[in-house]
């Protein structure tokens, strides 16, 4: 039986070269676990914030990154009803997520479809959740209703765009090169836009006014999308990728000049206006579980077609799929892979 398990680990965040591929040992199953062997790990912008020290739910010393998996059952706790050995799973988790094995609870768990591979169960959980959270919680999505996505063709903003469809609404797409559109429209997304500055400028030309925006970016992007929206309107922000770090770490100086001229909204002028703004780090679901649940319960109850997987690395190349998201050029998700064969 395997008694030690691979993890890639950082003694503390504020660099991403601090982060090392390790060995564990593994300590025995409790009553109220699930052993997964793990064959996918899906990647964040999370753990590119956190590993840099500006994500604001990041662990304190040594911590393992990550916060979506997907894999194979391999052990279950005494009490364990829920999941059998043999159980393909895809897993989410409060980090911990770079590894080969973990141990976790049934609520973290869900059934992986039996036509998914492994590599579109670690792209699932975290992103939709994201996109679902943002429109029907938050957003109140009415069918019929306009909404614009910021970095439609990132793993997100994939499954923003095909959940306003789902539910009748009329997603328009903003992305950052003509090959992300010709991405899009092939999959039936045909407003699409490649995002142009000033972005406010754009805005008007095309005669958008939407009654909900979805961003991650910030900056005048956020700004101007706001400044677009209809009369009881609603921004939604999750992200801040205007503050993506550098290769390793964080540029502090162009951060804090960007901190200086980030967004501000009035108060005053949004009751005027009729608008609203709403911002959520996805994480403090975790210790929501019930809540989250129900949100998981509701969103897999709306079909739409598996994540789209862009861009697939060996488990040891993590330092290179890091890169590759860090780098906003993505098409869909970014993933590790242990292994395929079951």
């Amino acid at each position: 039986m395997k008694n030690v398990r691979r993890v890639w680990k950082t003694p503390g965040a504020g660099a991403i070269n601090r982060l090392t591929l390790q060995e564990e040992a593994l300590t025995p199953l409790d009553r109220v676990s699930v052993r997964v062997d793990v064959k996918s790990v899906g990647l964040n912008f999370a753990d590119i914030f956190a590993l840099t020290g500006l994500y604001s739910a990041t662990p304190k010393g040594a911590f393992i990154p990550g916060l979506e998996y997907a894999g194979v059952v391999t052990d279950v706790g005494q009490d364990i009803t829920d999941f059998n050995i043999g159980d393909r799973v895809m897993g989410v988790t409060r980090f911990g997520g770079y590894v080969d094995t973990i141990d976790t609870t049934p609520d973290n768990l869900q059934p992986l479809p039996d036509d998914w591979s492994f590599e579109q169960g670690a792209a699932y959980l975290v992103q939709t959740l994201t996109a679902w959270y943002a429109l029907t919680e938050l957003g109140n999505l009415k069918k019929g209703q306009q909404v614009l996505v910021q970095s439609a063709g990132g793993g997100v903003g994939l499954q923003a765009m095909k959940l306003c469809r789902a539910l009748g609404a009329n997603p328009v797409g903003f992305v950052s090169s003509s090959k992300k559109v010709d991405f899009l429209k092939s999959i039936g997304f045909n407003q699409c836009h490649v995002r142009q500055t000033p972005f406010g400028s754009q805005l008007k030309q095309l005669q958008l006014q939407p009654d909900l925006v979805l961003d991650a970016i910030g900056g005048e992007i956020q700004t101007s999308s706001y400044q677009a929206l209809k009369p009881m309107g609603r921004l939604v922000v999750f992200g801040a990728a205007e503050f993506t770090p550098g290769k390793n770490r964080p540029n502090y100086l162009k951060a804090a000049k960007q901190y200086l001229f980030r967004p501000r909204y009035d108060v005053m002028d949004m009751i005027s206006e009729n608008k609203s703004v709403m911002a959520f780090n996805l994480i403090w679901l975790w210790n929501e579980m019930a809540f989250m649940r129900h949100l998981v319960a509701d969103m897999r109850n709306i079909e739409i077609t598996a994540p789209h997987v862009g861009h697939s690395f060996s488990f040891e190349d993590a330092h290179q799929a890091i890169e590759c998201l860090r780098s906003g050029q993505t098409l869909g998700k970014v993933v590790l892979t242990i292994s395929t064969d079951l």
